[in-house]
């Protein structure tokens, strides 16, 4: 198989999974962020990306049998697909290069051709999925906003009614009695 055609079935793979598991949980948090929130929603996002890398990372030997590599693959590429959408196209740049060689094995003979010795899969997925257990944590620092508008959550406005409580309060004070 040439490289083109490499490139094709993975494309076309990941193209799948997108439309079954992406595109529904996009509709999803757009439908509901502001009654579910989005502290809940991304701290939901974190929480199973963890769970997920953690189910892929510790029984990886299992995974790994030639029986069970379907259950692996579905799992693998959904959850990095959520993940490289989430942090945008310069973190699926990244995300897909910095896995492809931080995954290669330990063993310099078991690597792909033209790529040095990794830290191997498990490795990265426990990496991974401590990654995404940072940002559960860095989640919990953010307050919620549901039911906010944009305005309020930024304090844009604020420097405004600032303005008119200083202007009430003033033409309070000057009014004859």
């Amino acid at each position: 198989m040439n490289a083109i055609h490499e490139v094709y079935l993975v494309a076309r793979a990941q193209t799948l999974i997108a439309l079954c598991g992406t595109v529904p949980g996009y509709w999803f948090t757009v439908a509901l962020i502001d009654y579910i929130g989005r502290f809940a929603i991304q701290l939901m996002g974190f929480f199973f990306m963890t769970v997920f890398m953690f189910a892929l990372a510790i029984p990886y030997h299992h995974w790994t049998k030639r029986s069970n590599r379907i259950g692996f693959l579905v799992m693998l590429r959904s959850t990095c697909h959520g993940i490289s959408a989430a942090a945008g196209k310069a973190g699926a740049i990244v995300g897909a290069f910095g896995f492809l060689y931080a995954a290669q094995s330990t063993d310099p003979s078991q690597t792909d051709a033209g790529y040095p010795p990794g830290i191997g899969v498990k490795k990265s997925l426990i990496v991974l999925g401590v990654v995404n257990f940072f940002g559960i944590l860095f989640t919990l620092l953010v307050p919620e906003a549901k039911g906010k508008s944009l305005e309020e959550i930024s304090g844009e406005n604020e420097d405004e009614d600032a303005v008119q409580d200083q202007q009430q309060a003033s033409s309070v004070r000057t009014l004859p009695l």
